[in-house]
């Protein structure tokens, strides 16, 4: 069929056609507005994970401290005290510096389990080191860092030391009168642990949360607000 210039088939067809519907239908229209919040969600992440990283950073830059500080100590007593038989006097008779070999716990406890501390001290290394996976507490990174230097100290020396691997003897030197015979490494793991009991006891967690916080918030609404549920004014 031939149409005439003009005629109302031809300006049809000159004319583009809209989009249908359907077409339209195609289009997601959230689909601009979940990019922005999944952009968002992976900030956050990526500063959760920047933050975590700084965290375990100074987690392990504190256990080396703590290691080296002990290794070395036990080398130089080793070296110069072990074959002296009277104490050096530090504070007095207080406190006393004297080379003991510990094949035990603290207090000498344990004597003939020494491959059971071996095993307990490599088990807190383990532990740790979970827990470090999922932390952004920068006071918890200090205290398990104390924790991690100092067993790791005792654990080498279990490890390396007479009598032999697994079964060796742990070098004490500070005496303290009425007390127990101890390294550089048990002030470390001591310290550590006084300060988790305490972060503890404030509520903190090692990811950063303080446990029983939503509570507490949820207690103070019902003061702000009047008596018949309305803000006050």
């Amino acid at each position: 069929m031939i149409s005439t210039p003009g005629s109302h088939q031809t300006q049809d067809d000159a004319v583009p056609s809209a989009p249908s519907a359907e077409a339209g239908d195609r289009v997601s229209p959230a689909a601009p507005e979940e990019r922005p919040a999944r952009s968002g969600a992976t900030a956050a992440d990526g500063a959760r994970a920047v933050v975590r990283r700084r965290r375990i950073s100074v987690l392990l830059v504190v256990a080396l401290l703590a290691y080296l500080i002990d290794l070395g100590s036990k080398l130089l007593v080793v070296a110069n005290l072990e074959d002296r038989t009277a104490p050096i006097q530090v504070i007095g008779d207080w406190m006393t510096l004297q080379v003991i070999r510990n094949g035990g716990a603290a207090f000498g406890m344990g004597q003939a389990m020494t491959i059971l501390f071996t095993a307990i001290a490599a088990g807190v290394i383990v532990v740790i080191w979970r827990i470090a996976r999922r932390l952004y507490s920068l006071p918890w990174a200090i205290a398990l860092g104390l924790l991690l230097g100092g067993a790791l100290g005792n654990l080498t020396d279990r490890l390396f030391r007479s009598p032999s691997a697994f079964r060796g003897h742990v070098v004490d030197f500070i005496s303290v009168q009425h007390f127990a015979v101890f390294n550089l490494a048990d002030s470390a793991i001591v310290c550590g642990g006084i300060l988790v009991v305490l972060l503890s006891f404030r509520g903190s967690n090692p990811d950063g949360t303080v446990h029983g916080a939503p509570a507490a918030k949820a207690e103070e609404k019902p003061a702000a607000d009047g008596e018949d549920g309305q803000p006050k004014a």
